[in-house]
């Protein structure tokens, strides 16, 4: 039985009340169902707090981070009051002052393979905000195993993506992308930044479609990809069909279980990884790189790209971005000590790890990169 709504939720749902499409039964479905919010960043966002408008009454929010002051170009459910508190607690807060009629459940821990099933067995519809490939395989197969449909978005720069995942109606998300991209190959948003309006816009559409599937209305994305341009402000739509290979929702899946999904992609799922290290033997500190150039010559390789100079820069450092830099090694030295650096250590990392395959040995990243300089030797410098 669906649950009756007070005088106070028909005034405040009143504008969904005069559709035709939703009325007051289904305002009554919005309150009785659930949703589960996979990050609380720049597609979580707007999901969330549209969510929580629209009155569904129940979500969940899954993050492990605290709200930094870079979020707030585009996570708009934070806030410069909660910079430094945990991100699913700022969410919470939004939340319920924008709708305290509503539950919210929050999970300040990374979204992984020992915990997914638990944390996401009693919602309805997961919603797909996470920047990493390791939890959006993993939100993947989770869904495809509990029956449950996936509301995926993603973005990068200009450029977003939107789709409805639902093996038991159409494709999963591994019937489009049956393999993660080479470690390093797509950068994140922290490398390669992100319009802040875009993830709005992704978010704003994942929140419809979960919308629409909660309520049964309309017609779901599923089978559909649409690729979003904000620079020429285009809407492509392209046509997915079911991969009977598929491992996942194939007649002859072979994943059967959750999976280690930072092993499937080479990669650390976010909440696993130390940021911006090479690893054991291959970093050197900020604080260490300030004493080592007092009284040695390094050569400082700064793999950025050439706009960000304009942001922060180290002296005499030589500028080769990461993307030039397998056909500019002729233009290196390998006798020579060097320390290779970024903005936070991570595209660094990746170049240390081309140098060492080319012969180069007396190579360092600095871990943490330019910021981690900022930080901890030289505060003039701006951190971005």
């Amino acid at each position: 039985m669906l649950p009756e709504l007070s005088h106070e939720e028909i005034l405040r749902y009143s504008r969904h009340l005069l559709i035709p499409e939703v009325g007051l039964e289904g305002q009554r479905k919005l309150k009785a169902s659930s949703a589960l919010v996979i990050g609380t960043g720049g597609l979580g966002s707007p999901v969330a707090l549209y969510l929580a408008a629209a009155g569904v009454g129940h979500i969940g929010l899954v993050d492990f981070d605290v709200v930094d002051t870079s979020n707030l170009q585009r996570q708009v459910i934070h806030g410069v009051s909660t910079v430094g508190k945990l991100k699913v607690e700022s969410a919470r807060t939004k939340l319920l002052d924008l709708n305290p009629d509503i539950q919210i459940d929050i999970y300040n821990e990374p979204f992984t393979s020992e915990n997914a099933v638990r944390i996401a067995q009693n919602y309805d519809v997961l919603i797909d905000g996470t920047d990493n490939f390791p939890t959006r395989y993993l939100t993947n197969d989770v869904c495809v195993l509990l029956g449950k449909p996936n509301v995926y978005g993603s973005i990068f720069r200009f450029d977003g993506q939107l789709s409805v995942f639902d093996a038991r109606l159409g494709p999963c998300y591994r019937c489009l992308f049956p393999e993660p991209p080479p470690p390093g190959l797509v950068p994140s948003c922290a490398e390669g930044g992100v319009l802040g309006v875009l993830p709005g816009t992704i978010g704003t559409l994942q929140a419809t479609e979960a919308l629409k599937v909660l309520l049964g209305i309309g017609d779901s994305m599923v089978g559909r990809l649409l690729l979003y341009n904000a620079l020429d402000m285009s809407f492509d739509f392209v046509k997915l069909k079911k991969n009977p290979k598929c491992r996942v929702c194939g007649p002859n899946a072979d994943i059967t279980e959750l999976i280690d999904y930072e092993e499937f992609c080479g990669v650390p799922g976010r909440g696993h990884e130390e940021e911006g290290s090479a690893g054991a033997g291959w970093d050197i500190t900020a604080a260490e790189l300030s004493e080592r150039v007092k009284t040695n010559r390094l050569k400082l390789l700064d793999v950025r790209e050439p706009h960000e100079l304009e942001i922060s820069a180290l002296p005499n450092a030589v500028n080769i971005p990461l993307g030039q830099l397998a056909g500019r090694l002729s233009e290196l030295d390998s006798a020579e000590e060097m320390v290779i650096f970024c903005k936070g250590g991570t595209r660094s990392a990746r170049a240390l790890e081309l140098l060492v395959s080319a012969g180069f040995k007396k190579v360092k990243n600095l871990k943490g990169g330019i910021n981690a300089w900022a930080r901890e030797v030289d505060e003039r410098l701006p951190i971005y």
